[in-house]
Protein backbone atom coordinates (compact mmCIF):
# COMPACT_ATOMS: atom_id res chain seq x y z
CA UNK A 1 0.00 0.00 0.00
CA UNK A 2 1.06 3.62 -1.03
CA UNK A 3 1.89 5.87 2.20
CA UNK A 4 -0.31 8.24 2.41
CA UNK A 5 2.54 10.76 2.14
CA UNK A 6 4.04 9.11 -1.17
CA UNK A 7 0.68 9.66 -2.87
CA UNK A 8 0.62 13.48 -1.81
CA UNK A 9 3.18 13.66 -3.78
CA UNK A 10 2.08 11.96 -6.46
CA UNK A 11 -1.32 13.70 -6.80
CA UNK A 12 -0.08 17.04 -5.42
CA UNK A 13 1.41 17.99 -9.19
CA UNK A 14 -1.49 16.83 -10.93
CA UNK A 15 -3.71 19.29 -9.06
CA UNK A 16 -1.52 22.14 -9.53
CA UNK A 17 -1.69 21.34 -13.54
CA UNK A 18 -5.44 21.67 -13.44
CA UNK A 19 -5.30 24.64 -11.79
CA UNK A 20 -2.42 26.27 -13.94
CA UNK A 21 -4.96 25.32 -16.82
CA UNK A 22 -8.06 26.75 -15.23
CA UNK A 23 -5.91 30.11 -15.04
CA UNK A 24 -5.54 30.46 -18.76
CA UNK A 25 -9.16 30.58 -19.46
CA UNK A 26 -9.24 34.11 -17.41
CA UNK A 27 -10.82 36.73 -19.59
CA UNK A 28 -8.70 40.42 -20.45
CA UNK A 29 -11.13 43.14 -20.19
CA UNK A 30 -12.07 44.79 -23.45
CA UNK A 31 -12.03 48.05 -24.70
CA UNK A 32 -15.39 50.08 -25.04
CA UNK A 33 -16.29 51.15 -28.76
CA UNK A 34 -18.11 53.94 -27.11
CA UNK A 35 -15.16 55.98 -26.81
CA UNK A 36 -14.21 55.90 -30.14
CA UNK A 37 -12.75 58.82 -31.97
CA UNK A 38 -12.13 59.33 -35.60
CA UNK A 39 -9.29 61.24 -36.05
CA UNK A 40 -8.84 63.39 -39.36
CA UNK A 41 -6.52 62.30 -42.00
CA UNK A 42 -5.42 65.99 -42.66
CA UNK A 43 -5.62 69.18 -41.01
CA UNK A 44 -8.69 71.49 -41.87
CA UNK A 45 -6.15 74.04 -42.94
CA UNK A 46 -5.84 73.91 -46.87
CA UNK A 47 -3.07 76.21 -46.83
CA UNK A 48 -0.47 74.04 -44.70
CA UNK A 49 1.72 70.72 -46.01
CA UNK A 50 1.30 67.32 -44.07
CA UNK A 51 3.70 64.79 -44.27
CA UNK A 52 3.62 60.97 -42.94
CA UNK A 53 7.37 61.56 -41.88
CA UNK A 54 8.95 62.69 -38.56
CA UNK A 55 9.77 66.55 -38.49
CA UNK A 56 12.34 66.99 -35.01
CA UNK A 57 10.75 69.28 -32.75
CA UNK A 58 12.24 68.24 -29.66
CA UNK A 59 14.76 71.38 -29.71
CA UNK A 60 12.20 73.80 -31.77
CA UNK A 61 13.33 77.19 -30.01
CA UNK A 62 16.35 76.76 -31.92
CA UNK A 63 14.54 77.75 -35.19
CA UNK A 64 13.74 81.36 -33.96
CA UNK A 65 17.69 81.94 -34.08
CA UNK A 66 18.32 83.49 -30.36
CA UNK A 67 20.94 82.32 -28.74
CA UNK A 68 19.46 83.55 -25.46
CA UNK A 69 16.19 82.01 -25.73
CA UNK A 70 17.67 78.80 -26.01
CA UNK A 71 19.82 79.04 -23.28
CA UNK A 72 17.07 79.86 -21.27
CA UNK A 73 14.82 77.22 -22.51
CA UNK A 74 17.68 74.87 -21.73
CA UNK A 75 18.04 76.36 -18.17
CA UNK A 76 14.56 75.79 -17.24
CA UNK A 77 13.86 72.55 -18.59
CA UNK A 78 16.35 71.13 -16.28
CA UNK A 79 16.17 73.30 -13.34
CA UNK A 80 12.52 74.77 -13.10
CA UNK A 81 10.99 73.18 -9.71
CA UNK A 82 7.82 71.52 -11.33
CA UNK A 83 10.23 69.56 -14.05
CA UNK A 84 12.43 68.23 -10.85
CA UNK A 85 9.12 67.82 -8.75
CA UNK A 86 7.98 65.78 -12.30
CA UNK A 87 11.34 63.79 -12.33
CA UNK A 88 10.97 62.58 -8.25
CA UNK A 89 7.21 61.02 -9.94
CA UNK A 90 8.95 59.32 -12.04
CA UNK A 91 11.68 57.97 -9.64
CA UNK A 92 8.63 57.17 -6.67
CA UNK A 93 6.99 55.47 -9.92
CA UNK A 94 10.22 53.84 -11.14
CA UNK A 95 10.65 52.23 -7.78
CA UNK A 96 7.34 51.37 -7.43
CA UNK A 97 7.33 49.13 -9.99
CA UNK A 98 10.28 47.47 -9.17
CA UNK A 99 8.25 46.79 -5.80
CA UNK A 100 5.82 45.19 -8.02
CA UNK A 101 8.20 43.17 -9.40
CA UNK A 102 10.06 41.55 -6.36
CA UNK A 103 7.00 39.85 -5.61
CA UNK A 104 6.47 37.55 -8.29
CA UNK A 105 9.99 36.10 -7.36
CA UNK A 106 10.76 33.97 -4.53
CA UNK A 107 11.65 35.25 -0.75
CA UNK A 108 14.53 34.07 1.10
CA UNK A 109 15.12 34.74 4.72
CA UNK A 110 17.56 33.64 7.44
CA UNK A 111 17.11 33.39 11.30
CA UNK A 112 19.42 32.77 14.29
CA UNK A 113 18.75 32.78 18.01
CA UNK A 114 19.55 31.71 21.30
CA UNK A 115 17.69 30.56 24.40
CA UNK A 116 18.06 29.91 28.08
CA UNK A 117 15.23 28.00 30.06
CA UNK A 118 14.53 26.82 33.56
CA UNK A 119 11.96 24.30 34.84
CA UNK A 120 11.70 24.33 38.66
CA UNK A 121 14.44 23.06 40.15
CA UNK A 122 16.36 21.54 37.91
CA UNK A 123 19.14 23.24 35.85
CA UNK A 124 19.42 25.90 33.10
CA UNK A 125 19.47 24.58 29.46
CA UNK A 126 20.58 26.54 26.66
CA UNK A 127 18.69 25.91 22.88
CA UNK A 128 20.56 27.21 19.65
CA UNK A 129 18.68 27.63 16.26
CA UNK A 130 19.58 28.79 12.96
CA UNK A 131 17.62 28.73 9.68
CA UNK A 132 16.54 29.66 6.40
CA UNK A 133 12.73 30.27 5.70
CA UNK A 134 11.70 30.51 1.72
CA UNK A 135 8.32 31.21 0.29
CA UNK A 136 6.44 31.79 -2.72
CA UNK A 137 3.39 32.71 -4.16
CA UNK A 138 2.42 30.62 -7.50
CA UNK A 139 0.74 33.16 -9.52
CA UNK A 140 -1.33 30.75 -11.07
CA UNK A 141 -4.14 33.46 -12.08
CA UNK A 142 -2.06 36.18 -13.07
CA UNK A 143 -2.72 38.63 -10.06
CA UNK A 144 1.06 39.46 -9.66
CA UNK A 145 1.26 39.97 -13.33
CA UNK A 146 -1.23 42.52 -13.34
CA UNK A 147 0.19 44.36 -10.67
CA UNK A 148 3.52 45.01 -12.30
CA UNK A 149 1.66 45.59 -15.76
CA UNK A 150 -0.12 48.23 -14.39
CA UNK A 151 3.31 49.54 -12.63
CA UNK A 152 5.11 49.53 -15.59
CA UNK A 153 2.07 51.69 -17.42
CA UNK A 154 2.54 53.80 -14.70
CA UNK A 155 5.64 54.60 -14.82
CA UNK A 156 5.65 55.09 -18.32
CA UNK A 157 3.11 57.27 -17.85
CA UNK A 158 4.85 59.61 -15.42
CA UNK A 159 8.01 59.36 -17.54
CA UNK A 160 5.44 61.05 -20.27
CA UNK A 161 4.26 63.26 -17.85
CA UNK A 162 7.71 64.70 -17.27
CA UNK A 163 7.71 65.27 -20.76
CA UNK A 164 4.61 67.01 -20.80
CA UNK A 165 5.80 69.61 -18.00
CA UNK A 166 9.59 70.44 -20.05
CA UNK A 167 6.73 71.24 -23.24
CA UNK A 168 4.81 73.61 -21.00
CA UNK A 169 8.07 74.97 -19.60
CA UNK A 170 9.64 75.18 -22.24
CA UNK A 171 6.07 77.07 -24.48
CA UNK A 172 6.29 79.69 -21.10
CA UNK A 173 10.16 80.28 -21.15
CA UNK A 174 9.64 81.42 -24.99
CA UNK A 175 6.13 83.38 -24.24
CA UNK A 176 7.93 85.10 -21.58
CA UNK A 177 11.05 85.96 -23.25
CA UNK A 178 8.70 87.23 -26.34
CA UNK A 179 6.57 89.62 -23.96
CA UNK A 180 9.59 90.73 -23.03
CA UNK A 181 11.31 91.56 -26.29
CA UNK A 182 7.75 92.87 -27.52
CA UNK A 183 7.27 95.07 -24.45
CA UNK A 184 11.10 96.85 -25.11
CA UNK A 185 9.78 97.26 -28.79
CA UNK A 186 6.68 98.83 -27.66
CA UNK A 187 8.25 100.88 -25.77
CA UNK A 188 11.14 102.47 -27.90
CA UNK A 189 8.26 102.88 -30.45
CA UNK A 190 6.49 105.24 -27.62
CA UNK A 191 9.98 106.76 -26.70
CA UNK A 192 10.53 107.70 -30.08
CA UNK A 193 6.75 109.09 -30.72
CA UNK A 194 7.41 110.94 -27.40
CA UNK A 195 10.49 112.86 -28.52
CA UNK A 196 8.68 113.76 -32.14
CA UNK A 197 5.31 115.51 -30.03
CA UNK A 198 7.92 116.94 -27.38
CA UNK A 199 9.13 118.37 -30.69
CA UNK A 200 5.79 119.39 -31.97
CA UNK A 201 5.31 121.08 -28.66
CA UNK A 202 8.60 123.09 -28.93
CA UNK A 203 7.04 124.07 -32.33
CA UNK A 204 3.85 125.15 -31.33
CA UNK A 205 5.17 127.29 -28.17
CA UNK A 206 7.24 129.35 -30.39
CA UNK A 207 4.50 130.02 -32.55
CA UNK A 208 2.44 131.24 -29.90
CA UNK A 209 5.20 133.38 -28.41
CA UNK A 210 5.29 134.42 -32.43
CA UNK A 211 1.57 135.24 -31.99
CA UNK A 212 1.00 132.67 -34.71
CA UNK A 213 -0.74 130.31 -33.04
CA UNK A 214 -3.06 129.81 -29.85
CA UNK A 215 -2.87 128.35 -25.90
CA UNK A 216 -5.43 126.11 -27.63
CA UNK A 217 -3.14 124.52 -29.76
CA UNK A 218 -0.36 124.25 -27.02
CA UNK A 219 -2.16 122.56 -24.62
CA UNK A 220 -3.49 120.22 -27.31
CA UNK A 221 0.36 119.57 -27.99
CA UNK A 222 1.15 118.94 -24.13
CA UNK A 223 -1.70 116.63 -24.17
CA UNK A 224 -1.14 114.66 -26.54
CA UNK A 225 2.65 114.06 -25.46
CA UNK A 226 1.54 113.02 -21.70
CA UNK A 227 -0.52 110.60 -22.61
CA UNK A 228 2.14 109.14 -24.45
CA UNK A 229 4.63 109.28 -21.63
CA UNK A 230 1.85 108.03 -19.30
CA UNK A 231 2.40 104.57 -21.52
CA UNK A 232 5.92 104.40 -20.64
CA UNK A 233 5.64 102.92 -16.62
CA UNK A 234 3.10 100.24 -18.19
CA UNK A 235 6.05 99.06 -20.45
CA UNK A 236 8.67 99.08 -17.76
CA UNK A 237 6.39 97.36 -15.52
CA UNK A 238 5.92 94.42 -17.74
CA UNK A 239 9.32 94.26 -18.51
CA UNK A 240 10.57 94.18 -15.07
CA UNK A 241 7.90 91.08 -14.84
CA UNK A 242 8.44 89.11 -17.44
CA UNK A 243 12.46 89.40 -16.29
CA UNK A 244 11.03 88.07 -13.13
CA UNK A 245 9.63 85.32 -14.93
CA UNK A 246 12.08 84.14 -16.47
CA UNK A 247 14.72 83.71 -13.90
CA UNK A 248 11.85 81.50 -11.46
CA UNK A 249 11.21 79.55 -14.42
CA UNK A 250 14.68 78.96 -14.98
CA UNK A 251 14.57 77.61 -10.83
CA UNK A 252 16.47 81.69 -9.62
CA UNK A 253 14.97 84.41 -7.79
CA UNK A 254 13.63 87.24 -9.63
CA UNK A 255 15.96 89.48 -9.75
CA UNK A 256 18.98 86.98 -10.85
CA UNK A 257 18.30 87.72 -14.79
CA UNK A 258 18.26 91.15 -14.28
CA UNK A 259 21.54 92.16 -15.86
CA UNK A 260 21.27 89.42 -18.53
CA UNK A 261 18.10 90.44 -19.79
CA UNK A 262 18.62 94.28 -19.10
CA UNK A 263 19.47 95.03 -22.66
CA UNK A 264 17.10 95.16 -25.42
CA UNK A 265 17.11 92.56 -28.51
CA UNK A 266 14.41 92.13 -31.18
CA UNK A 267 11.73 90.33 -30.97
CA UNK A 268 12.41 86.69 -32.17
CA UNK A 269 11.17 85.42 -35.38
CA UNK A 270 10.76 81.40 -36.10
CA UNK A 271 10.95 80.41 -39.65
CA UNK A 272 8.21 79.60 -41.81
CA UNK A 273 9.33 76.30 -43.71
CA UNK A 274 8.05 73.95 -41.21
CA UNK A 275 5.70 70.80 -42.54
CA UNK A 276 3.63 69.40 -40.42
CA UNK A 277 2.84 65.93 -39.19
CA UNK A 278 -1.10 64.51 -40.45
CA UNK A 279 -2.89 64.22 -37.04
CA UNK A 280 -2.52 60.47 -36.44
CA UNK A 281 1.32 61.16 -35.93
CA UNK A 282 1.05 64.55 -34.38
CA UNK A 283 -1.04 62.77 -31.63
CA UNK A 284 1.61 60.05 -31.20
CA UNK A 285 4.36 62.62 -29.94
CA UNK A 286 2.51 64.70 -28.05
CA UNK A 287 3.38 63.69 -24.02
CA UNK A 288 0.03 64.55 -22.45
CA UNK A 289 -1.89 62.31 -24.84
CA UNK A 290 0.72 59.31 -24.22
CA UNK A 291 0.62 59.99 -20.56
CA UNK A 292 -2.99 59.50 -20.78
CA UNK A 293 -2.92 56.02 -22.85
CA UNK A 294 -0.44 54.52 -20.63
CA UNK A 295 -2.89 55.33 -18.19
CA UNK A 296 -5.48 53.30 -19.59
CA UNK A 297 -3.35 50.78 -20.01
CA UNK A 298 -2.72 50.61 -15.92
CA UNK A 299 -6.50 50.72 -14.98
CA UNK A 300 -6.96 48.29 -17.29
CA UNK A 301 -4.20 45.87 -15.88
CA UNK A 302 -5.56 46.99 -12.39
CA UNK A 303 -9.23 45.29 -13.24
CA UNK A 304 -7.45 42.06 -14.47
CA UNK A 305 -5.81 42.38 -10.64
CA UNK A 306 -8.89 42.80 -9.08
CA UNK A 307 -10.32 39.57 -11.16
CA UNK A 308 -7.79 37.52 -10.15
CA UNK A 309 -8.02 38.04 -6.90
CA UNK A 310 -11.14 36.55 -6.62
CA UNK A 311 -9.31 33.19 -7.51
CA UNK A 312 -7.80 30.79 -5.16
CA UNK A 313 -4.00 31.85 -3.45
CA UNK A 314 -1.30 29.42 -3.61
CA UNK A 315 1.62 29.48 -1.80
CA UNK A 316 4.31 27.49 -0.91
CA UNK A 317 6.61 27.67 1.70
CA UNK A 318 9.63 26.24 3.91
CA UNK A 319 12.34 26.34 5.95
CA UNK A 320 15.88 24.59 6.78
CA UNK A 321 17.40 24.99 9.92
CA UNK A 322 19.98 23.63 12.68
CA UNK A 323 18.41 22.92 16.60
CA UNK A 324 20.83 21.75 18.87
CA UNK A 325 21.66 22.47 23.08
CA UNK A 326 25.29 23.71 22.50
CA UNK A 327 26.89 25.32 19.68
CA UNK A 328 28.89 22.41 18.87
CA UNK A 329 25.87 20.20 18.56
CA UNK A 330 24.61 22.21 15.43
CA UNK A 331 27.28 20.96 13.34
CA UNK A 332 25.51 16.81 13.41
CA UNK A 333 23.15 15.56 11.28
CA UNK A 334 20.57 15.25 14.36
CA UNK A 335 20.28 18.68 14.23
CA UNK A 336 18.66 19.57 11.01
CA UNK A 337 15.47 20.71 11.37
CA UNK A 338 13.29 21.17 7.92
CA UNK A 339 9.60 21.54 6.93
CA UNK A 340 7.52 22.04 3.57
CA UNK A 341 4.45 24.19 3.86
CA UNK A 342 1.53 24.07 0.76
CA UNK A 343 -1.17 26.59 1.43
CA UNK A 344 -4.38 27.57 -0.26
CA UNK A 345 -6.92 29.67 0.05
CA UNK A 346 -9.99 31.02 -1.48
CA UNK A 347 -12.37 33.54 -0.51
CA UNK A 348 -15.86 32.25 0.29
CA UNK A 349 -18.20 35.20 1.72
CA UNK A 350 -16.77 38.77 2.10
CA UNK A 351 -19.90 40.38 1.91
CA UNK A 352 -19.34 41.23 -1.71
CA UNK A 353 -16.15 43.43 -1.05
CA UNK A 354 -14.10 41.78 -4.18
CA UNK A 355 -16.83 41.59 -6.72
CA UNK A 356 -17.16 45.41 -5.52
CA UNK A 357 -13.25 46.43 -6.55
CA UNK A 358 -13.55 44.71 -9.83
CA UNK A 359 -16.44 47.64 -10.41
CA UNK A 360 -14.41 50.61 -8.78
CA UNK A 361 -11.21 49.63 -11.07
CA UNK A 362 -13.82 48.89 -13.85
CA UNK A 363 -15.01 52.74 -13.22
CA UNK A 364 -11.18 54.16 -12.95
CA UNK A 365 -10.99 52.66 -16.46
CA UNK A 366 -13.80 54.15 -17.68
CA UNK A 367 -12.48 57.87 -16.59
CA UNK A 368 -9.48 56.45 -17.90
CA UNK A 369 -10.39 56.49 -21.20
CA UNK A 370 -12.58 59.38 -20.82
CA UNK A 371 -9.36 61.31 -20.14
CA UNK A 372 -7.49 60.02 -23.10
CA UNK A 373 -10.48 61.19 -25.41
CA UNK A 374 -10.66 64.14 -23.96
CA UNK A 375 -6.87 64.91 -24.33
CA UNK A 376 -6.74 63.20 -28.08
CA UNK A 377 -9.78 66.35 -28.72
CA UNK A 378 -7.54 68.82 -27.02
CA UNK A 379 -4.82 68.07 -28.87
CA UNK A 380 -6.22 67.99 -32.22
CA UNK A 381 -8.12 71.16 -30.84
CA UNK A 382 -4.85 72.89 -30.24
CA UNK A 383 -3.32 72.50 -33.54
CA UNK A 384 -6.60 73.84 -35.49
CA UNK A 385 -6.80 76.40 -33.19
CA UNK A 386 -2.68 77.45 -33.40
CA UNK A 387 -2.83 76.71 -37.14
CA UNK A 388 -5.86 79.65 -37.35
CA UNK A 389 -4.11 81.98 -35.24
CA UNK A 390 -1.35 82.10 -37.36
CA UNK A 391 -2.66 82.19 -41.04
CA UNK A 392 -4.51 85.21 -39.33
CA UNK A 393 -2.07 87.08 -37.23
CA UNK A 394 -0.04 86.58 -40.79
CA UNK A 395 -2.17 88.20 -42.54
CA UNK A 396 -2.63 90.97 -39.80
CA UNK A 397 0.88 91.54 -40.01
CA UNK A 398 1.01 92.52 -43.54
CA UNK A 399 -1.69 94.75 -43.03
CA UNK A 400 -0.49 96.66 -40.21
CA UNK A 401 3.14 97.29 -41.47
CA UNK A 402 1.31 98.30 -44.89
CA UNK A 403 -0.86 100.80 -42.36
CA UNK A 404 1.60 101.93 -40.34
CA UNK A 405 4.47 102.63 -43.71
CA UNK A 406 1.14 104.83 -44.53
CA UNK A 407 0.59 107.16 -41.36
CA UNK A 408 4.25 107.58 -40.87
CA UNK A 409 4.08 109.28 -44.35
CA UNK A 410 1.28 110.81 -43.39
CA UNK A 411 2.73 112.32 -39.53
CA UNK A 412 5.56 113.67 -42.02
CA UNK A 413 3.04 115.92 -44.33
CA UNK A 414 1.58 116.94 -41.76
CA UNK A 415 4.19 118.15 -39.61
CA UNK A 416 5.86 119.98 -43.17
CA UNK A 417 1.90 121.02 -44.11
CA UNK A 418 1.61 122.41 -40.74
CA UNK A 419 4.75 124.18 -40.81
CA UNK A 420 3.87 125.87 -44.27
CA UNK A 421 0.70 126.90 -42.68
CA UNK A 422 -1.48 124.18 -45.16
CA UNK A 423 -3.49 122.54 -42.60
CA UNK A 424 -4.72 123.18 -38.96
CA UNK A 425 -3.06 121.79 -35.80
CA UNK A 426 -6.02 119.25 -35.29
CA UNK A 427 -4.33 117.18 -38.58
CA UNK A 428 -0.69 117.27 -36.96
CA UNK A 429 -2.68 115.77 -33.69
CA UNK A 430 -4.61 113.17 -35.76
CA UNK A 431 -1.59 111.93 -37.64
CA UNK A 432 0.37 111.31 -34.55
CA UNK A 433 -2.17 109.33 -32.87
CA UNK A 434 -2.69 106.93 -35.63
CA UNK A 435 1.48 106.55 -36.43
CA UNK A 436 1.33 105.42 -33.02
CA UNK A 437 -0.99 103.64 -33.10
CA UNK A 438 -0.34 101.58 -36.05
CA UNK A 439 3.36 101.27 -35.31
CA UNK A 440 2.50 99.58 -31.64
CA UNK A 441 -0.03 97.61 -33.37
CA UNK A 442 2.86 96.32 -35.45
CA UNK A 443 5.10 95.58 -32.89
CA UNK A 444 1.70 93.30 -31.17
CA UNK A 445 1.30 91.81 -34.17
CA UNK A 446 4.46 90.58 -34.78
CA UNK A 447 4.86 89.42 -31.11
CA UNK A 448 1.23 87.48 -31.50
CA UNK A 449 2.95 85.68 -35.05
CA UNK A 450 5.84 84.89 -32.66
CA UNK A 451 3.37 83.43 -29.83
CA UNK A 452 1.47 81.39 -32.41
CA UNK A 453 4.67 79.78 -33.65
CA UNK A 454 5.36 78.56 -29.91
CA UNK A 455 1.38 77.29 -29.25
CA UNK A 456 2.25 75.41 -32.75
CA UNK A 457 5.24 74.04 -32.11
CA UNK A 458 3.63 73.01 -28.28
CA UNK A 459 0.58 71.79 -30.13
CA UNK A 460 2.34 69.54 -32.27
CA UNK A 461 4.09 67.48 -29.44
CA UNK A 462 7.52 69.51 -29.76
CA UNK A 463 9.91 70.18 -26.48
CA UNK A 464 10.45 66.76 -25.12
CA UNK A 465 12.68 63.92 -26.31
CA UNK A 466 10.87 61.29 -28.61
CA UNK A 467 13.52 59.15 -29.18
CA UNK A 468 14.17 58.53 -25.48
CA UNK A 469 10.41 57.35 -24.97
CA UNK A 470 9.09 53.84 -25.53
CA UNK A 471 6.84 54.49 -28.70
CA UNK A 472 4.48 51.43 -27.92
CA UNK A 473 1.73 50.91 -27.90
CA UNK A 474 0.79 53.49 -31.24
CA UNK A 475 -1.86 55.34 -30.80
CA UNK A 476 -4.68 53.37 -32.92
CA UNK A 477 -3.53 50.18 -31.61
CA UNK A 478 -6.06 50.13 -28.57
CA UNK A 479 -8.91 51.80 -26.92
CA UNK A 480 -11.69 52.26 -29.78
CA UNK A 481 -9.71 55.63 -31.54
CA UNK A 482 -8.86 55.33 -35.39
CA UNK A 483 -8.63 57.10 -38.55
CA UNK A 484 -10.73 57.85 -40.97
CA UNK A 485 -7.99 56.83 -43.82
CA UNK A 486 -8.11 53.52 -42.19
CA UNK A 487 -11.52 52.84 -42.01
Amino acid sequence: MTPPSSDLKLRLPAVLACLILSGCASVVPQDDPSFAVDLPAAWSRTDVSATAGNPSLALWWQRFNDPLLTRLVAQAITANTRVKSAEGALRQARALRDVAAAVLWPTLGSSASVQRSRSGGQGSTNSFQIGLDAAWEADIFGANRSALAASDATARASAASLGDVQVSIAAEVALAYITLRSAQARLAIAEGNLASQQETLQITRWRREAGLATSLESEQARSLAEQTNALLPAFFTSIEQNRHALSVLTGQPPAALSAVLAAAGPVPLAADDLALNIPAETLRRRADVRAAEYLVTAATAKVAQAEAARAPNFKLGGNLGLNALTVGALSGGGAVVSALLASVSLPLFDGGALRAQVRAQEAAQYQARSAYQAAVLTALQDVENALVSLAGDRERVLHLKSAAEAADNAALLARQRYGSGLVDFQTVLETHRTQLNTQDAVATAGADLSADHVLLYKALGGGWCLDGCDTTPALNEGHGFERNSEK
